[in-house]
């Protein structure tokens, strides 16, 4: 978000005659109790949720008779920037925030915390705790207002959302290149039809958008890096990180849309090696690669695929020099167990996000047939 615009959110908020449920303002002058953070992070959330709002607000800086002293809370950015991750250990699916931001006004720093609204059907607790709000009031999520959270579990399928403004000028040629090149390997014995179709026919029939609407799907896929916005709060991120065996951050690189070319990029980034070894009664060696490069893809995306936007987290590939490769995104595990899925030995009968993997078969990014 621009400079510009959480000034002009921070004036709006400042014209508030006392807090809501949606603001909390704190003079947190020096510090500020990591514990209480937490719960105010809590209720927020939750609130958020409950008033279908994008976005709640914690301002550090500002006393409750909206007088601006400033803080010194975390003056380093690089320490600020920690919270998230520290939050997110504690919160109900390592919910954290969108972003935080540092403003100054009359002279004096100011950070707004802006805090996601609760996903669909899901409270967020802090520490195992749920919180809520009661005017300027911080108390416990009462089971009235949980029951409203659960029940508000529509099966809405974020992926499919329209971006209102956004065009085909906001897609990347690159990327609508490479999903043609990847339809018509699915669809060989259409080659020559599909060489015909303008992009418009083209995206609407490989279902990345309807009726020529621009949608979240077409966005993460095949959108500008310039158009993720179109998706805030969500984001369109995965980050490779290499780690060394103490576990220390040797190297990394942040990937963001279009995600069909994150993905080979991301791939580059991975050192495969290849070993050799002597077989039985042969003198000459054999050639492997360390990571089957079918299997990197399958997991990569699937984390696209599969991973819950709404809650504004990212994808990470930790490459340990040990030789392994562990991937992760957000969001909770729909089948429940591991073990549901190798018993079932079949395809989930529910997705979170239909069109993406609707659109990502077609593209021939994934399969579906549960192996």
């Amino acid at each position: 978000m621009k400079k510009e615009e959480i000034l002009n959110i921070f004036n709006n908020l400042m014209t508030l005659t006392h807090e809501n449920e949606l603001v909390e303002w704190k003079a947190a002058k020096t510090n500020f109790d990591f514990n209480e953070l937490g719960k105010y992070f809590s209720a927020l959330s939750n609130e958020a949720n409950l008033k279908n709002k994008k976005s709640a607000w914690l301002i550090f800086g500002v006393s409750d008779n909206k007088e601006i002293g400033g803080t010194n809370y975390r003056n380093d950015r690089s320490n600020l920037d920690l919270l998230k991750n520290e939050i997110s250990k504690q919160t109900t699916s390592n919910l954290s925030f969108i972003e935080i931001y540092e403003i100054t006004e009359t002279a004096k720093r100011i950070i707004m915390f802006e805090i996601p609204p609760a996903p669909k059907s899901i409270p967020v607790g802090w520490k195992g705790h749920f919180y809520a709000r009661e005017g300027e009031s911080l108390c416990p999520l009462s089971l009235e207002k949980i029951d409203r959270i659960r029940k508000d579990h529509v099966l809405e399928d974020w992926s499919a959302a329209i971006c209102k403004d956004a065009t085909i000028e906001d897609l990347s040629v690159e990327a609508i290149t490479k999903a043609r090149e990847l339809y018509i390997r699915k669809n060989s014995d259409k080659a020559e039809e599909i060489k015909s179709w303008t992009d418009e026919v083209f995206l609407n029939k490989a279902k990345v958008t309807i009726k020529s609407n621009i949608t979240n799907t077409a966005i993460l896929l095949l959108g500008k890096s310039e158009s993720e916005h179109f998706i805030n709060p969500s984001i369109s991120k995965i980050s490779w990180i290499l780690k060394d065996k103490d576990n220390l951050e040797r190297d990394y690189k942040h990937f963001t849309c279009p995600l069909i070319i994150a993905v080979d990029e991301l791939y580059s980034k991975i050192r495969n090696l290849k070993y050799r070894y002597i077989k039985d009664n042969n003198l000459f060696p054999e050639e492997v690669d360390r990571y089957d490069a079918l299997t990197i893809r399958e997991a990569l995306n699937n984390c696209i695929a599969h991973q819950d936007y709404t809650l504004c987290g990212k994808i990470n590939v930790i490459e340990n020099e040990d030789d392994s490769l562990i991937f992760s995104n957000s969001g909770s595990f729909i089948p429940e167990t591991i073990d549901s899925v190798i018993s079932n030995d079949s395809p989930s009968e529910y997705y979170r996000n239909r069109f993406l993997v609707d659109a990502m078969v077609n593209l021939n990014m994934i399969d579906t047939i549960g192996s």
